[in-house]
């Protein structure tokens, strides 16, 4: 992030000029804008700095500061956090318990969350490690809502897991 350079710090040697309402003053050097500011006993503050030329506002820098952190805080609490939720499965799991569980599945994705799904295998179905992965193809044909695989299905000791995201 550029640190907000005032007043004395601006090194352009000229500045587009904006008067606190918004308003543009014009193009004007870097002095006569900073006798500009202390006539109105304001700072300058460079806005700008990648314009041509900068732009720079005569405002308070302390009001500057308050303003630029309320638009962040507004920018994080508008910005969307997806969560990663789980949903456990297992081999032995009935047609209609597997169709709840995808219908919970469904309303994640809705809600623009991914969802991590795992298939736990204990003891000796662990052997039939196929059969795992089969159920998992089958729950995917249960979900409703329009998805995409993430992370395809893959085998980590007595576990199968596969991520799938919100589709188009």
């Amino acid at each position: 992030m550029l640190k907000t350079r005032v007043n004395h710090q601006i090194k352009a040697p000229n500045l587009r000029v904006v008067n606190e309402e918004g308003e543009q003053i014009g193009i004007l050097k870097t002095s006569e804008a900073l006798a500009l500011a202390i006539e109105h006993g304001l700072d300058l503050v460079e806005v700008s700095p990648l314009a041509n030329p900068p732009v720079a506002k005569l405002i308070d820098f302390a009001k500057y500061k308050y303003q630029q952190k309320k638009i962040e805080q507004l920018q994080k609490k508008k910005a969307k956090k997806t969560e990663v939720k789980t949903i456990w499965l297992s081999i032995r799991i009935s047609e209609h318990d597997m169709q709840i569980k995808a219908n919970k599945v469904s309303e994640f994705l809705n809600d623009g969350d991914l969802v991590r799904i795992e298939l736990r295998m204990r003891g000796r179905e662990q052997a039939h490690g196929e059969l795992g992965h089969q159920q998992l193809q089958n729950f995917l044909k249960f979900i409703t809502a329009p998805h995409r695989i993430e992370v395809p299905a893959k085998r980590m000791g007595g576990t199968w897991s596969l991520t799938v995201a919100p589709g188009k």
